[in-house]
């Protein structure tokens, strides 16, 4: 089901300075982004990431991977895309992707507010809106 571009900020949301490194090491689940903050109509989210997520696309949305440490590969169905500590990749809306990380990686994700987790399919690595929103 479509997000609304309206959601309302939440509580854990007002400004303050943030370490996305350090919000990032913190979280206990793989391929679960939590929201650090907003810009205008997107949020930034941090994830844990280890193993492939699924592949999948964003039909009407970017999404810009930021790595903040280790490294992760974007599968794509024309190239692959090798990212380091410290690199940025923005895949461009409707291109089927799959994000892997043969080791632990920590990354930074810039995304519409109306971007769906896992595009329009769904796995047992999905997550809602509500739960990328949860606290830290």
């Amino acid at each position: 089901m479509p997000v609304s571009s309206t959601v309302e900020p939440q509580e854990n949301l007002v400004p303050q300075a943030i370490s996305p490194n350090t919000v990032a090491a913190a979280l206990t689940e793989f391929w679960s982004p939590r929201v650090v903050g907003e810009v205008d109509e997107s949020y930034v989210k941090v994830a844990k990431v280890l193993g492939s997520l699924t592949w999948h696309s964003h039909q009407n949305e970017d999404e810009l991977f930021y790595i903040l440490k280790g490294r992760l590969r974007i599968e794509m169905e024309s190239e692959i895309v090798e990212l380091a500590e410290g690199e940025m990749f923005v895949v461009p809306k409707g291109v089927r992707h799959n994000p892997v990380a043969e080791e632990e990686c920590h990354i930074l994700l810039i995304e519409r507010k109306t971007t769906q987790h896992t595009g329009d399919v769904k796995s047992d690595k999905t997550r809602s809106l509500a739960e990328q929103l949860r606290p830290v």
